[in-house]
């Protein structure tokens, strides 16, 4: 992991107030303080967190200042040097969030622009699939090296389950939709679960509707280290 404060593919959580110190993150993320001061965002939410950064741009854990809920904001800059076919490239988030409002995907509350920016207000989860995996042999009281007790065995069948279930929701779709970066990160556990699910998916910022006609798509998208192989070609399906 990157530790260039300028890097846009790290994550790293730390307090909005020490990310504010980097002038670099300042740069490629944040909304200017002068104009955050009149903003949507600032009289409505309190900053509580900063999540993670990326190539995308930044999320925030926030505190709806009426309701004093909690929340996850993302924040997408949108370049003065992007065209309109980009612009819209980047609201498409938006829209197959909206389309997928399911069970099966991350709770989309609200979005709006503002000075340049898309921000984007879903429910806020605690933990995702990468924590779990990282602490889980803690839970069960064993070494990292030892092999899983039959409990434990159940439980991971369990959240692949759902992870399949979840996959093919989006495969299932009118048109379909491809994830084209799933990773452990970007596999919500929801604590206040319906229906005895815990699974769901977030980030479509690099999904994309599958056409089943032409099925060309845009190549080498995605997180490499979990990219299927053939997103390495311009032409794949849903499998």
């Amino acid at each position: 992991m990157s530790t260039n404060c300028c890097s846009t593919t790290s994550w790293r959580t730390s307090p909005v107030s020490s990310v504010a110190t980097s002038p670099c993150f300042r740069a490629k993320y944040s909304v200017p303080n002068e104009k955050l001061s009149k903003s949507f965002f600032a009289d409505n939410f309190e900053q509580l967190l900063h999540i993670g950064s990326g190539g995308f741009g930044a999320v925030y854990k926030v505190k709806h200042n009426i309701e004093q809920e909690i929340y996850a904001v993302k924040v997408i800059k949108l370049l003065d040097t992007y065209d309109n076919n980009k612009r819209q490239e980047k609201l498409k988030e938006v829209q197959k969030l909206v389309k997928l409002r399911s069970e099966y995907v991350v709770n989309y509350r609200n979005s709006w622009l503002e000075d340049n920016h898309l921000f984007i207000q879903m429910d806020f989860y605690t933990q995702n699939l990468q924590t779990i995996i990282d602490n889980k042999h803690i839970v069960f009281g064993r070494e990292s090296e030892d092999p899983m007790d039959v409990f434990e065995y159940f439980i991971c069948c369990e959240i692949f389950k759902e992870l399949l279930e979840s996959v093919q929701y989006l495969h299932d779709s009118c048109p379909p939709v491809i994830h084209r970066d799933l990773k452990p990160q970007n596999v919500m556990i929801d604590q206040n679960y319906n229906n005895n699910r815990f699974i769901k998916l977030c980030d479509f910022g690099s999904a994309t509707f599958h056409n089943m006609s032409s099925m060309s798509h845009t190549c080498n998208v995605g997180t490499a280290k979990y990219m299927a192989i053939e997103l390495n070609q311009s032409r794949y399906t849903v499998k």
